[in-house]
């Protein structure tokens, strides 16, 4: 079981973290549409906004990126979790207000019309990528993560590789 539950932890933080580094590739070149993305949700003052706007596309690429190498992977993956936090409470936030606007997920922003009926999917998507980040955050070690060459694994990990390998090795015999 535990075993499995490595594996999906490396789906999830693959899925997660490519995530992340499409958003915030689409998004680190073009600032000033990151900005207004972020001013169209009118919950926070113009400068925090431009701040947010501004450093955003670069901690998603961080937090993608070390999330698909695993490098320091459960510390990224509470970021991204609290990151895909907000986001649903964003947009839930101006579905409710009636504001239109397209959620500036993957570069764009600003108001839209009709942007409404897309918000359902948009938290969908992002509570999936919450859950994901979650699983990846409870899981001690994933499979092929840096963080196993990097730190000491806990007994308990080597024990469950261990096992792994009996189980395997008893299958050939």
């Amino acid at each position: 079981m535990r075993g499995t539950l490595a594996w999906a932890g490396l789906a999830a933080r693959l899925v997660t973290g490519g995530v992340w580094i499409v958003a915030g590739a689409l998004k680190i070149t073009e600032p000033d549409a990151s900005i207004a993305a972020v001013r169209a949700y009118q919950l926070l003052p113009s400068s925090v906004a431009e701040a947010v706007g501004l450093a955003l596309p670069a901690v998603e690429l961080a937090v993608g990126l070390a999330l698909v190498l695993g490098v320091l992977t459960r510390g990224a993956a509470v970021v991204s979790a609290l990151l895909f936090a907000a986001f649903i409470i964003g947009i839930a936030s101006v579905w409710a207000r009636g504001i239109e606007i397209d959620c500036g997920c993957f570069g764009g922003g600003g108001t839209k019309p009709g942007a409404a009926s897309a918000y359902p999917w948009e938290i969908a998507r992002d509570a999936a990528l919450l859950a994901a980040s979650l699983l990846v955050a409870s899981v001690r070690r994933t499979r092929l993560a840096l963080d196993s060459l990097l730190f000491e694994r806990a007994p308990d990990d080597r024990a469950a590789d261990t096992d792994v390998a009996d189980v395997t090795e008893g299958a050939v015999n």
